[in-house]
This record gives structure tokens, C-alpha cells and sequence, in this order.
């Protein structure tokens, strides 16, 4: 499919629009359907493993009632002076704000990958082969680039206005993700195992 929109920040553009055109009615049904495929995949989840969330920003779906809705362990990410992201655990003490302004439990540990065992990643859009895009700072492509994270099952949270039809633009460091899940539930490109 062909599209009108050829660069990055076209399409980032154009889906930010979408995006804010959503009701809020979506982003509670995109929260419901995540809590749903949570559920249902409890059992592949280790008792000492996290899920990787994030701290919404403008427009993007709010996954903090997970953290009173489920019986689950949750991590937030930081983003540090160098563009890297680190996850923490999400515990019951006051967040701060990373090198960004973003709340985070930038006190806690370090997470390893392995102490992960889900993403769930803010994106603009999400194409059909799980090219995503986001901002442009590409702190998820960096930290997915490492050969223990790039395992880690890593979906977009986003609403079906924001899925396109038309194959993303994709630069060498991009890193697809599995899937993603909208108010319609979960679509995975690729299973993993």
C-alpha cells in the first residue's frame, strides 16, 4: 500500500493526531484487554519476574491500574543523561523524576533482562511486520539491541487508529516488536517459543 506520508516525522505527525481523536472509552477498553492477555499468561510468568510498563505521557494509554488491579510485580523504565533505558521495580515509595522529568523509581536496582519477562512499550503507531514508532529517541531500540532484551516478548500499547495499513519506515537500528494490543485484544507478528 502507498501512502502520502514518506518520513518518520510525517507519520508521526499524522498518528499523533489519531491518537488524540481517541475517547477515553478506548484507553479503558486497551487497559481491560491488557489486564485480559496478563491474565491468561500468568502461568509463563515466574513468581521473581517483572513486567516492564511506563509512565504515560500526553495521549498514551495509562497502565498504572495494573499495578492495584493485579496480583503482579511491575518495573518502570528510566532513561539516563546518556539516552539509556534501565527498568526498576515499582514499589509502594516515592517515584522521581528521570533525566527527562519522567516518574520513576530511579533509587531501586537495576533490573536484568532476565528478571523481565514482558514489555509493554508506548508507541505512535505499530506496521504489520511490528516496526514501531515512537518519539525518535530510540531508548527502546538501544536497549532492545542487547542480545538478552531483544528476547524479552516486547508489545506496543496503542489504540487500532494508530496500527498502519502501509509499512512503516525503518531504519537499520529498529528493532520489531512481537505485537501489540489495542481495544480489540492482542496481535502477535511472530510467536516466540
Amino acid at each position: 500500500m502507498q501512502s502520502k506520508y514518506k518520513t518518520k516525522e510525517e507519520y508521526r505527525s499524522m498518528f499523533k493526531t489519531f491518537r488524540k481523536g481517541e475517547a477515553n472509552e478506548v484507553h479503558i477498553s486497551i487497559l481491560k484487554c491488557v489486564s485480559i492477555y496478563i491474565e491468561r499468561n500468568l502461568e509463563k510468568l515466574k513468581s521473581n519476574e517483572y513486567i516492564g510498563i511506563y509512565w504515560p505521557l500526553e495521549g498514551e494509554v495509562d497502565l498504572r491500574p495494573l499495578k492495584e488491579n493485579l496480583n503482579i510485580r511491575l518495573a518502570l523504565p528510566s532513561v539516563s543523561s546518556d539516552g539509556n533505558i534501565s527498568y526498576h521495580p515499582w514499589l509502594d515509595r516515592p517515584l522521581s523524576k528521570d533525566y527527562y522529568g519522567i516518574p520513576a523509581p530511579i533509587y531501586e536496582k537495576n533490573l536484568e533482562a532476565k528478571a523481565i519477562s514482558l514489555l509493554l512499550i508506548p508507541s505512535l503507531s505499530i506496521d504489520q511486520r511490528g516496526v514501531r514508532l515512537g518519539y525518535g529517541g530510540g531508548f527502546f531500540d538501544r536497549l532492545r539491541s542487547q542480545s538478552n532484551w531483544k528476547e524479552i516478548m516486547a508489545l506496543a500499547i496503542l489504540p487500532q487508529s494508530c496500527i498502519s495499513k502501509a509499512p512503516l519506515p525503518k531504519d537499520p537500528w529498529d528493532i520489531p516488536l512481537d505485537g501489540w494490543i489495542n481495544e480489540y485484544g492482542e496481535h502477535l507478528c511472530n510467536k516466540k517459543k
